[in-house]
């Protein structure tokens, strides 16, 4: 008992030592009960894709062949470490033949692509910016047709993931985030989503899966990062400083669009089966003796462009690929127009949840469907643009709709989630 009150009492006589110490060590040991909780994460998910691994196929067929486009610069130069402790023994214990290519530097997942061989599965591991260069080298090859069947897997790396949401169970453990991405690849199952092709007047095309933002919000939301020393202040100060700047931040724009089509219904790909012999015999006896009337070309009616002139804080446009497994009668991208009568408090208020949310849109705003637009800007001072959180010059473009032209795998739990979002 002594022993025991003489411990207590030194910890008395020192505690401001004390103090320290007992903080190092709290840290310490929520730091390593942290890690022993990822590795139990990452364990389970490898006893998962052993069982894909174990299945057995039949002599004949081949080992199923994937090609990883991995951007270890992303994520602050982390992706490499997080994809090869994550997600690289998840690939290789499900029995699948993987062929790694890292990229070197912003643009070459472009090159990479147009370069690229057929494969089973395509998979991006890297943020918005290397699936953003993916698609669009992969939109760009002239055999793209056929090349964008190909079902592609994105393992979130980045530091922005917005089409991560769409496709995988949201978690705030990156370790949770990146395993049962990776697993939903595993799963095989896929939903189909919308592109945006976004074409200059001299400039190649590029392609996005989220969608174009042009105004003072993205202007904003450029320059949060100046103000880390703020702490959690740093985005309304970032808005607030933009107003001392300048005030209204209003810009003049006009939009020419084409009414949304109807979108077809989805039918199960298969292949028509061959007719017997004798019925392709009667066939071709009777086109010889009785050849078909060709038919008249059809006349193509022209476009109707429809046109606005805006002036607004904030337009984007988006694709609907935040919901991919909802019922939609047209096939539609969505102009958004945010209005220019804000106050210095709303525009604070607004830019606080856009900052969280980029594809969030007010009550207040203009929302246009089309199946293709035309924004006209001013030819100076247009500032930028941000597509899929990439930062472009912004000048004139036309945005056409490729509606459900690539398909993602996405893990059978999230599809369930946004089901029953819908009903």
């Amino acid at each position: 008992m002594a022993r025991v009150v003489k411990v207590f009492v030194t910890l008395r006589n020192h505690w401001k030592k004390s103090t320290v110490a007992a903080c190092a060590l709290s840290y310490g040991g929520h730091w390593l009960y942290g890690k022993h909780c990822d590795n139990l994460l990452r364990r389970d998910a490898c006893l998962a894709a052993r069982e894909f691994g174990r299945q057995q196929i039949s002599p004949q067929e081949q080992l199923k062949k994937a090609t990883v486009i991995l951007n270890p610069a992303a994520c602050r130069g982390k992706a490499n470490n997080l994809f090869e402790k994550n997600a690289a023994p998840i690939l290789h214990l499900a029995g699948m033949e993987v062929t790694l290519v890292k990229t070197d530097y912003e643009g070459q997942a472009k090159k990479l692509m147009e370069l690229m061989e057929q494969t089973d599965m395509l998979i991006v591991a890297g943020g918005d910016g290397t699936l953003q260069e993916v698609i669009t080298g992969l939109l760009r090859r002239a055999d793209h047709e056929s090349f964008s069947k190909t079902p592609i897997g994105f393992i979130p790396l980045g530091s922005h993931n917005s089409l991560s949401e769409s496709l995988h169970i949201l978690s705030d453990n990156q370790v949770k985030h990146i395993t049962s991405a990776t697993l939903s690849i595993l799963q095989g199952e896929t939903v189909p989503l919308d592109v945006l092709q976004i074409k200059g007047e001299k400039e190649q095309p590029v392609f996005a899966l989220i969608g174009l933002r042009w105004g003072a919000f993205r202007d904003v939301a450029s320059t949060i990062k100046k103000y880390w020393y703020l702490g959690p202040l740093k985005i309304k100060a970032a808005h607030w400083f933009s107003t001392l700047r300048e005030w209204p931040q209003v810009h003049e724009a006009s939009v020419s669009y084409i009414a949304p089509t109807l979108r077809p219904p989805d039918l199960p790909e298969q292949k028509p089966q061959r007719p017997n012999l004798m019925y392709r015999i009667a066939r071709r006896l009777k086109n010889y003796w009785y050849p078909p009337i060709p038919e008249s070309p059809k006349v193509e009616e022209p476009e109707r462009w429809d046109e606005r002139t805006l002036s607004t804080l904030e337009l984007s446009i988006q694709t609907q690929n935040k919901n991919p497994v909802q019922t939609r009668i047209d096939d539609s991208l969505l102009v958004c127009v945010e209005p220019d009568s804000f106050t210095v408090g709303d525009f604070i208020t607004v830019g606080e949840k856009k900052a969280a949310d980029s594809t969030a849109f007010t009550r207040q705003s203009l929302k246009l469907e089309a199946s293709a637009c035309r924004l006209n800007l001013p030819e100076e001072g247009a500032g930028f643009y941000n597509i899929d959180n990439e930062e472009y010059e912004a000048m004139s473009v036309e945005v056409r709709l490729l509606p459900r032209k690539l398909r993602f795998f996405c893990s059978a739990e999230r599809r369930e989630q946004l089901l029953t979002q819908v009903l």
